[in-house]
């Protein structure tokens, strides 16, 4: 079903609400200066120069900044240049006996808490007909693609939620304590009812992480893993969709707060997740209260009266996800499912290789302040954090393979990927900009 929404406009520049949230965004030269390792404005570096093209705006837009966004709420959130990242003591380099990133299976569940599996379902919220969440090798392919050249494997050790304790003949009253095992290892992980009453209860994060710190094989770089039940991180978190122990290489991510069933719920604006969420009247309306203005704003492209704009990366990222169903098909809903998965894994996993949240542009290394706003962000890497991720990588390159060809050879393996789920919005959306990204790298 196309968007009803015609979307004349691009917004490539942050919101009005910005200067409303004292939030400044760093100038063009500042920009480039933070993609280079001497961390000054010069074109010495080839990738430097090909990864901000002439119609930059276009293929990189600056953060939204809308009301509520996280940079809104914290307007000065340090920013991490190529300099920064490369002088970080923390930052976990590649080797070439230490560059896997592994997948976990999605736990299992053993009979004695098979009730578990109602967790993963939202209360009272209809889900006929029943939507299958996104898979691991579906995953792990995405991240082959995102992270490109590394291996990616799935972990090889069972994973399920068992009893605790373990080897009991009962499991812990109504579940407020069950055992998560990887391998022959098991551990303690507390529950509790749900807040906000979405799902029937949720599973503490941290005991995950230190689980998957326990699993960190040897000639791993990173391990994530994907959980179908609902998280919160303490007991003042209404929940958590994911977190990264960067320092240690591991991350987890739940699938339970992108299930496309919680969408009218949520009054997610399904017409206006990425890339559509540079809309000029969509940008517009949220920060005058919902009401359109009359007047365009600063940073606002007209999309139907200016020849050429949906010819740029942005652009024709627009026009491709809003030919595509969100609510139709039940491939199409798995795929949203998957997509929005997939970017929080990739996002999480870059704090693993040291990646800072992002302030210079839109861009997947973001934060984020809900579940409204991760919707709202691309999937790609911003000029700043590809220079950080084609350098880490390069370490363990192919000889002869330059930092410049590694981001071409990355932007085909995501389109590669994308091609193969057309009919989601923002992996078609993502195929388009990643086709006009490469016509232009390609000259």
């Amino acid at each position: 079903m196309p968007s009803n929404c015609p979307h004349t406009h691009l917004q490539t520049d942050v919101s009005s609400h910005a200067a409303t949230a004292n939030f400044s965004r760093a100038p063009i030269s500042k920009r480039i200066a933070a993609t280079t390792p001497s961390g000054r404005e010069t074109a010495s570096k080839p990738l430097a120069g090909q990864i901000i093209p002439s119609d930059e705006p276009t293929t990189f837009p600056a953060p939204l900044v809308l009301p509520d966004d996280a940079l809104a709420l914290d307007p000065k959130e340090p920013p991490q240049s190529l300099r920064s990242w490369v002088q970080e003591k923390t930052r976990n380099p590649l080797t070439a006996d230490r560059k896997t990133i592994y997948i976990a299976h999605i736990p299992t569940l053993t009979k004695s808490v098979a009730i578990m599996a109602e967790w993963s379902t939202p209360t009272n919220i209809p889900t006929s007909p029943t939507i299958p969440p996104p898979t691991i090798p579906a995953i792990a392919a995405y991240l082959s693609a995102f992270y490109h050249p590394l291996p990616v494997k799935i972990l090889p050790q069972a994973v399920s939620f068992v009893p605790w304790p373990p080897g009991g003949k009962r499991p812990s009253p109504r579940l407020t304590t069950v055992g998560l095992q990887i391998g022959n290892t098991v551990t303690q992980v507390p529950t509790r009812a749900c807040p906000d009453g979405i799902f029937p209860r949720q599973l503490g994060l941290n005991p995950i992480l230190d689980a998957a710190i326990d699993a960190l094989p040897a000639d791993a770089h990173s391990l994530v893993l994907v959980v179908e039940q609902d998280l919160y991180e303490d007991e003042d978190d209404d929940f958590c969709c994911g977190r990264a122990y960067g320092g240690s290489r591991i991350c987890v991510v739940s699938a339970a707060r992108y299930h496309p069933a919680l969408d009218k719920v949520g009054d997610v604006d399904r017409e206006h997740m990425w890339p559509a969420s540079h809309c000029g009247e969509f940008v517009a309306a949220l920060c005058n209260g919902g009401v359109a203005p009359r007047r365009k704003g600063k940073g606002v492209i007209e999309g139907l009266e200016r020849e050429g704009i949906w010819a740029t990366p942005l652009g024709a990222a627009m026009a491709a996800a809003r030919a595509q169903s969100t609510d139709g098909e039940d491939d199409d809903i798995h795929g949203l499912w998957l997509s929005r998965v997939a970017r929080t894994v990739s996002h999480e996993l870059g704090h693993c290789f040291t990646l800072a949240h992002c302030v210079y542009y839109a861009c997947v290394m973001q934060s984020t302040a809900g579940v409204h706003e991760d919707l709202r962000q691309p999937p790609y890497l911003c000029p700043v954090c590809l220079a950080k991720v084609t350098r880490a990588v390069g370490a363990v390159a192919e000889p002869g393979v330059d930092e410049a060809q590694i981001a071409i050879q990355r932007y085909r393996a995501l389109r590669e990927f994308c091609e193969g789920w057309l009919r989601v919005g923002m992996f078609a959306g993502f195929h388009a900009w990643l086709g006009k990204r490469l016509e232009r790298l390609e000259l």
